[in-house]
């Protein structure tokens, strides 16, 4: 048995880490804004928590699928930094501190690629609001000197499961709205150019990369890196194989059984996100990742092929929903 402390277990990725463990028969903690064993600004009770612990997993960071305003991109910053230097700062303050801290990350924080991909060794950082958060981010997470810490920064791309984008994304295929999303020309300001907010036009016809991973190879990841003392800093969470937007969407449809979906033009996408306060970057960001460190030291995926991830994720999800 594991003694194991989650930060930021509310959403998603977190409630299925510890589900996960706790079915494994791990002693499980979590630390948030409420409802857990410890909140935020507790250091006593956080300290307490790590005290004698075999890993942190920390998630913790507002959503960025909103839109961003400056409030929102304040927010966006603050709910990173501050949480990872209060464990960072507690994690030091520890006698027995854990072995493992794993820190969410982006592959966010690659550029738009097109040409060629991303890997750790090769790949090059963007520039934008994301990229900045991304950077600071990490940053935050390997400042000072954690000797008895191994500190591993998760380089997640898009993660399917239950509770991810596969909601949204399947509802807009079943309303026959499951194209592809086309980026394009659009108007700019000086303040989006300001904030590095504003979306440049890149990839043509829904070709934008689409690098993805399943939540199981998220989990799958952790547990592998815990158990290679040898690997530390940045490592790309991504499957293999990624894809593009047009193909993603196409697999999408065929696996719904709806035939035809009615393509986004940029201008539809914008109107689209204002209205639901998000932003047209997250679907049009050509992001193109390899996992070079996990496949060089042999990870092997569960689901390496999008067809079979996609599947399995719609199977979970209608298996939960009857």
């Amino acid at each position: 048995m594991s003694r194991i402390v989650i930060a930021g277990a509310s959403g998603f990725i977190g409630q299925y880490l510890l589900e996960r463990y706790r079915r494994a028969g791990d002693e499980v903690s979590t630390i948030g804004r409420s409802g857990a064993d410890a909140v935020w600004g507790d250091r006593a009770a956080i300290g307490a928590l790590l005290e004698g612990a075999d890993v942190l997993v920390n998630l913790a960071g507002k959503s960025v699928n909103c839109r961003y305003t400056e409030q929102n991109r304040t927010e966006i910053f603050r709910s990173r930094l501050e949480t990872t230097r209060e464990l960072r700062e507690a994690v030091a303050a520890c006698a027995a501190p854990p072995s493992v801290w794993f820190n969410s990350s982006t592959a966010t924080i690659y550029r738009h690629a097109e040409d060629r991909p991303m890997t750790e060794s090769t790949g090059e950082l963007g520039t934008g609001f994301s990229v900045q958060v991304a950077k600071a981010w990490e940053a935050e997470f390997f400042d000072g000197d954690l000797p008895a810490t191994r500190r591993v920064a998760l380089r997640m791309a898009i993660v399917l499961g239950d509770g991810s984008v596969m909601g949204p994304l399947s509802a807009l295929v079943r309303f026959g709205l499951g194209g592809p999303q086309l980026d394009g020309r659009w108007f700019s300001t000086r303040s989006r150019v300001a904030s590095g907010t504003q979306h440049r036009f890149g990839a043509r016809g829904g070709r934008q990369r689409f690098s993805w991973v399943h939540i199981d190879d998220v989990a799958g990841a952790i547990d592998f890196l815990r158990e290679r003392s040898d690997l530390d800093g940045v490592v790309n969470v991504s499957a293999p194989h990624p894809t593009d937007d047009r193909t993603f969407m196409a697999t999408l449809r065929r696996l719904l059984g709806v035939p035809v979906g009615l393509p986004a033009p940029r201008a539809v996408l914008e109107i689209g996100s204002a209205v639901i306060r998000t932003e047209t970057e997250l679907v049009l960001k050509s992001r193109w990742v390899l996992p070079e460190r996990l496949t060089d030291a042999g990870y092997r995926f569960a689901f390496p092929e999008l067809e079979p991830a996609l599947r399995d994720v719609l199977a979970t999800r209608s298996a939960i929903r009857s």
